[in-house]
């Protein structure tokens, strides 16, 4: 992640470039774990003590409203951030709170097949975003890690 492709992803949005939007954006798009804004203030906190986590929190909300990052709900109904707009799913490993990303275009495809069968009045699909559930276990001892 460059300075430039930062500023100008800000730029596109119509958002005005100010030091924090930088700082919090580039925070976010380094990582492929979905933080939450806590998280993320962790991160940039000793290094920029002047954000602070109100700071934060408004930022991501004002990329959200401007689709330049994706909110996203967790198992425990905690709000993580995502960077990745385009079209992928989420695996919440329940267990470890995690949540991974996950892409496959001919599960979309038969899904889109499958909702267009339904004939549903008045609808364009667009976009479809599974929110798929799971543990993860010890291959070796057969038991859910926790």
């Amino acid at each position: 992640v460059d300075l430039h492709s930062i500023t100008k992803a800000l730029a596109d949005k119509g958002l005005k470039v100010t030091h924090q939007r930088i700082v919090v954006l580039e925070a976010l798009m380094e990582t492929d774990k979905h933080p939450g804004a806590e998280e993320i203030y962790e991160k940039i906190s000793k290094k920029y003590p002047s954000i602070s986590l109100a700071t934060v929190y408004k930022t991501l909300e004002t990329f959200v409203e401007n689709d330049l990052i994706e909110r996203v709900s967790s198992p425990h109904g905690k709000m993580r951030y995502d960077a990745r707009t385009d079209s992928h799913s989420h695996i919440y490993i329940t267990n470890t709170n995690e949540i991974l990303d996950y892409e496959d275009d001919e599960l979309s495809r038969l899904l889109i097949d499958y909702l267009k069968k339904k004939n549903f009045e008045n609808l364009n699909i667009t976009n479809i975003k599974l929110h798929i559930k799971g543990q993860k276990i010890d291959l070796k001892k057969g038991i859910t890690i926790t």
